[in-house]
C-alpha cells in the first residue's frame, strides 16, 4: 500500500460523515486521525491483506469496494462478504482482538482509499470510546448474518439457482464478468459455471459472448432461481 496525498481537513470531515461513531471524540483526537502514513491508496485488483499475514490496523474505508474471501488448497475461492465506505473488516477486528493472522484475504475490487487506525489506538477506542466499540459490534453481528445465510446457501440451494440469483443481482443486462469471477463468487469451479451457463443460453434465458454474458430472460431467471427444492 502507499500513502495517498489528501487533504487532511476534507478528509476529516467525510471520515466523520461515513463513520459517525467517531464524532464524540475530542477535537484533538479528531484531527489526529487523517496522518498522513495512515492514509492508503490502492489501486484496483491490489491486494489488502493476504492470509498468514499479521493485522496492521482497523481499516476504515472512505472510497471503493474491498472483496474479502477464502482461498482452499486446491486453488477454488469464495467469496465471503465485501467492504463498501463506511463498513469495515470484521476480520480485521478479530484479528487484533485476538491478537492472530488473518486466515482470508482482501483484494481491491476498485480503486480505493482507507484509513487505518493502528493496533494501540484501535484497543483505545474500544475500550474508552462506547460508540465506536458499539459500532465494531454491530458489524460482527451484521457480517455473521451475512455468513450464515451464505452458508445456507452453499449448502442447501442448487448451484444453477444460486448462479440465477448471482446474475439476478446485478442491475445490468450486459454484464462484463468472467465464467472464472462467477465461479469465485459461488465458490465452485470454472468448469461446472460454465456448463451452466451453457444451459442457461440453451434454455434462452441468456446469451454468452467472449468475457461477457447477456441477460435475455429475467423472468425466466427469476423462475429458476426461485424454484421448489425438488423431493
Amino acid at each position: 500500500m502507499r500513502a495517498a496525498v489528501i487533504d487532511a481537513p476534507r478528509l476529516l470531515a467525510h471520515l466523520l460523515t461515513l463513520y459517525p461513531a467517531l464524532n464524540g471524540l475530542a477535537p484533538a483526537q479528531q484531527a489526529a486521525l487523517p496522518q498522513a502514513d495512515a492514509i492508503m491508496s490502492l489501486p484496483a485488483g491490489a491486494q489488502v491483506f493476504s492470509e498468514r499475514q499479521p493485522c496492521p490496523g482497523f481499516p476504515l474505508l472512505l472510497d471503493g469496494q474491498i472483496k474479502v474471501g477464502k482461498r482452499a488448497a486446491n486453488g477454488r475461492e469464495l467469496t465471503l462478504y465485501r467492504v463498501a465506505p463506511g463498513g469495515s473488516c470484521i476480520i480485521s477486528s478479530s484479528c487484533l482482538l485476538g491478537r492472530s493472522h488473518y486466515n482470508v484475504h482482501g483484494i481491491a475490487e476498485t480503486p480505493l482509499t482507507l484509513l487505518l487506525l493502528p493496533p494501540p489506538l484501535f484497543a483505545d477506542l474500544m475500550l474508552g470510546h462506547a460508540p465506536f466499540r458499539d459500532f465494531v459490534f454491530h458489524l460482527f453481528a451484521e457480517r455473521i448474518g451475512e455468513l450464515m445465510q451464505r452458508v445456507e446457501e452453499v449448502a442447501f440451494v442448487r448451484l444453477d439457482q444460486r448462479l440465477a440469483r448471482l446474475l439476478l443481482a446485478r442491475k445490468e443486462d450486459a454484464l462484463r464478468i468472467t465464467h472464472q469471477q462467477l465461479a469465485d463468487e459461488l465458490g465452485s469451479v470454472r468448469e461446472i459455471v460454465s456448463r451452466l451457463l451453457k444451459g442457461f443460453a440453451a434454455q434462452g434465458l441468456v446469451s454468452l459472448g467472449r468475457g461477457q454474458i447477456a441477460l435475455i430472460d429475467r423472468p425466466g431467471l427469476h423462475r429458476l432461481a426461485t424454484a421448489p427444492a425438488s423431493v
